[in-house]
Order: structure tokens, then sequence, then C-alpha cells
């Protein structure tokens, strides 16, 4: 008999790719199996605008997104440039957020209050001074302008490239963003926008007030963006994707960022990089089909309690 190859087989792009989303090859980890737990419907319904929009791999570009807007507010740049470990370990901070994200989505109320919890506890330590407007100023994860704005970026981002990308939204943009309102509250946000016209009014206020600002900080964020250490097929890839959120940004986001839209036709080859992908995900189950189970369990128990009572 022959030697037997020492070489393991190369991880699919399925793998590959919730390896980077959920820190798990198959896309189970614990906190994903879990959303098939829980005694209730959670916050969001199944085919409604915050699962349509979370669902859709048009996300992928939204995440790149909005991380480029949120860093322009010297205060939450500073929260990243002294805290977050995103040089060190780009995947797991990756990771950490799509975790929330998915919980709040797809999760019972109790995951999406845990999951909460665990991001509050890491925020109490992000603390520290920046230069504003008005001169030196201390500030903290849980400062209310701070909040708001990560909030606003998130929304505005995941609503625009699933605007550009994915297909429509059920009740429109204003449904997405006053369901994603509810997320807002979870991280105490006291007054977060319910229509797409006050998420637009709410951040063009951030930049009229001059509290958005390049510096060599954002400088430094955008090209570790630019250049986020994947290889081989998803190097490519993520090179679209980060052309493709350059170039989805509202015009004045991206002059304040400094960034000049790809002369590639980058919006097709989005839609090309975005099938792929959604094609290698359907290979498998996804979070929402652990959330599925959970809702069925709920309306399977529903509808017995009715018969029992009956028999009775």
């Amino acid at each position: 008999m022959g030697a037997r190859s020492s070489k393991r087989p190369r991880p699919t792009l399925r793998a590959r790719l919730l390896t980077a989303l959920a820190g798990d090859p198959d896309g189970t980890p614990p906190w994903v199996r879990a959303l098939a737990e829980g005694d209730d419907a959670g916050y969001f319904a199944d085919g409604g605008a915050v699962w349509t929009v979370h669902a859709g791999t048009g996300t992928f570009v939204a995440g790149i997104r909005a991380l480029l807007i949120q860093a322009l507010h010297p205060g939450a740049m500073a929260g990243v440039h002294d805290f977050s470990r995103y040089r060190d370990d780009p995947i797991g901070r990756l990771t950490g957020t799509v975790r929330w994200i998915i919980c709040v989505t797809y999760g019972s109320t109790a995951q999406a209050a845990r999951e909460t919890q665990r991001v509050a506890r890491l925020h109490e330590r992000v603390q520290g001074s920046y230069e504003s407007v008005a001169g030196e100023r201390s500030y903290s994860a849980g400062d209310a302008d701070l909040v708001e704005w990560v909030h606003l970026a998130f929304t505005e981002a995941f609503l625009g490239a699933h605007q550009r990308w994915g297909g429509p939204i059920p009740g429109g943009p204003d449904a997405y963003v006053g369901e994603w309102a509810q997320a807002g509250r979870l991280m105490r946000l006291e007054n977060p926008p319910l229509t797409e016209a006050e998420l637009l009014a709410r951040m063009d206020g951030f930049l009229a007030r001059g509290e958005l600002r390049r510096d060599d900080r954002v400088d430094d964020v955008v090209r570790f963006l630019r250049t986020a250490p994947f290889t081989g097929v998803m190097r490519i890839a993520y090179r679209v994707l980060f052309a493709a959120a350059v170039a989805s940004l509202p015009r004045s986001y991206r002059r304040l960022l400094g960034l000049r839209r790809s002369p590639l036709p980058v919006v097709t080859l989005t839609r090309i990089v975005l099938a792929v992908s959604a094609k290698a995900l359907e290979e498998g189950p996804r979070a929402q089909d652990f959330a599925r189970q959970r809702l069925r369990r709920l309306s399977d128990t529903a509808s017995a309690a009715p018969d029992a009572a009956a028999a009775h």
C-alpha cells in the first residue's frame, strides 16, 4: 500500500466564511445552537424587516461600511484605538460583533439580554479622553452620543447595503429602522430613530455640528480595513467587498474619509461575490434555522395546550 497523504483537505468556502463570521467552520458554536432555546419568539418576526436584512449577504458589505462610518467619530475612534484587539485578533473581534447581532436578531428576549449584558461588561473598561471640537473630552463606551452614533452608523450601513444588493424589505426602509430601534434600546439609547428620514437627519446633525473628522487614527483603521488579513480567494473577495463599501458610502462620508470609488464595475462584481457566498452558505444550517426550531416548538406547544384543555 502506498503512503497516505499527510495533507489535510482545504476548508470549503462555506467553512472559511463561517470561521470568519462565527469563529466555527460549521457555523454552529454554542451561542448559535442556543437560538433553538428560549421561551418566546424574540424581538423580531420571521419574515419581518430585520430578519430579511440581516439574513442577506449584503451584510458582508454593511459590516465594513459601518466600521468606516463609525470611525469618523473621534470618541468612538478613541475607544477602538485604545481598547480594541482588532489588530491582534481581527477574526475574534469580528466574531464578537456578529455574535451580538445574530443573538439579538434571531434569539429569544432572554438570549438577547444575555448577549447585551456580555457586550456591556466588555465596554465597562472602555474609557479615556479624546480631542473634540470643544477641546479635550473624557469618554466612556456608554456615553449617550457614542452609543447613538454607533447605532446610527450600523443602521444606515445595513439598510444602505441591503437597498443596493438585497431584495425588497417587508414594510420598506422605515420598517427596518423602526424595528431595529429595539437594538438601540437594548444598548440604552433612549430615543432611537424610527424612520429612514429621521435616521439620516440624525446622522447629518453629527456632520453639521462638526463632530466627525478624519485624523491619523482614522487613516490607520482605513488602511487596516483595506488590507484585512485574509488569504486566497477570501482575500480577492474581501477586496471587492471593501471597494463596494466605499462605493456605497454617502458622498459626504466618503469625502471625509478621503476615499475614492474604484474605477472597476464594483456593484456588478459585488453581486457575483455575494451570490457565490450565498450559494456556499446554503450548503448547511444557518442561524435563522436554529431560531425557527424554537419558533416551531413554541407554536407546537401553543397548539397542544387547547387540545389538552379540551381533553379534560
